[in-house]
């Protein structure tokens, strides 16, 4: 009986948007973006680390050309080549970068060695 009701329940589908869908925007809110940064307390080795494949080498450029973390989720691509990041790399930073602008992506916690 119970199921019943709940499965009626969520058949509805609301009269404002036809579709079921929630609202789409096309760009990102760098509002999420900070505040997954201020939660997880993300910085450039951090990120970098968590993305691989040999993009942490180029730590120490990022942080003294860009500086910031929020500064390096909204850098394109050529501002990195300018800096002397390889393709393949600009490209992994970029695709992660939007990853976690989006939410759907999060460098892993290091483990606490004791």
């Amino acid at each position: 009986m119970a199921l019943m009701q709940f499965l009626n329940h969520t058949r509805t589908i609301p009269i404002s948007n036809p579709y079921g869908f929630s609202r789409f925007f096309s760009k990102s809110s760098p509002f999420i973006g900070k505040i997954l940064s201020l939660y997880l307390k993300v910085g450039i080795p951090e990120f970098l680390n968590g993305v691989g494949h040999g993009v942490e080498t180029h730590v120490a450029k990022l942080e003294s050309e860009i500086g910031d973390f929020q500064k390096l989720l909204v850098t394109r691509t050529l501002k990195l080549k300018k800096i002397g990041i390889p393709c393949k790399h600009r490209k992994l930073i970029l695709k992660y970068a939007h990853k976690y602008r989006l939410g759907l992506w999060r460098p892993r916690a290091e483990p606490v060695k004791v």
